[in-house]
C-alpha cells in the first residue's frame, strides 16, 4: 500500500498557475517597461481599444478582464492619474460609466505594442508557437469559466 501523501506544493493547480503567472508577467513587465506601462496596465488599454462596440462600462471592462469592479478600479487609478484613460457616465444609461482611452493614452499604447509584441515572440520562441497558442486559448477558456467562482 502506498502511503504517500499528494504534495501540495507540486501537484496544486493553482500554485503551478501562480509561479508561471509570475514568471511571464516579469518577461512582459521588463518589456514593457520603456513604455512607462505594466502588463496589467497594457492588458487594460489593449481591451478598450480593441472593443469594436466603442468604450465599455466598468462592468464590461471587469468582465472582459475577468476583474471584479474594486480590483478594476484599483488598477485604473494610475491610468486616469496619467491621462491615459478617462470615466465618463454614459449618456444612454446615466448609471453606467464608460472607461474612455485619451489621446495620450492611445500614444502610449502605439507605443508599447511593438514591446509587447517582442515579449509576444519571446515567450512563443521559449515556449513554442503551437505550445503558446494553446495555452493562451485554454487559460482565456478557465478565465472565463464561471463554474470556477
Amino acid at each position: 500500500m502506498n502511503d504517500a501523501k499528494p504534495s501540495a506544493s507540486s501537484e496544486c493547480y493553482g500554485t503551478a498557475l501562480r509561479k508561471a503567472s509570475r514568471r511571464v508577467t516579469a518577461l512582459y513587465d521588463e518589456a514593457l517597461a520603456p513604455s512607462g506601462l505594466r502588463s496589467t496596465q497594457f492588458a487594460i488599454l489593449a481591451e478598450i481599444v480593441d472593443r469594436e462596440e466603442g468604450p465599455p462600462t466598468l462592468n464590461q471592462l471587469a468582465d472582459d478582464l475577468a476583474l471584479d469592479r474594486s480590483g478594476l478600479g484599483h488598477s485604473l487609478r494610475p491610468l486616469e492619474r496619467e491621462g491615459l484613460v478617462r470615466l465618463e457616465r454614459s449618456d444612454r444609461d446615466r448609471r453606467s460609466v464608460l472607461v474612455l482611452l485619451t489621446d495620450r493614452g492611445r500614444d502610449r499604447y502605439a507605443h508599447a505594442f511593438g514591446l509587447w509584441q517582442e515579449a509576444q515572440d519571446r515567450y512563443a520562441s521559449v515556449v513554442g508557437e503551437a505550445l503558446a497558442v494553446e495555452l493562451r486559448d485554454r487559460l482565456l477558456q478557465i478565465g472565463h469559466d464561471d463554474r470556477l467562482t
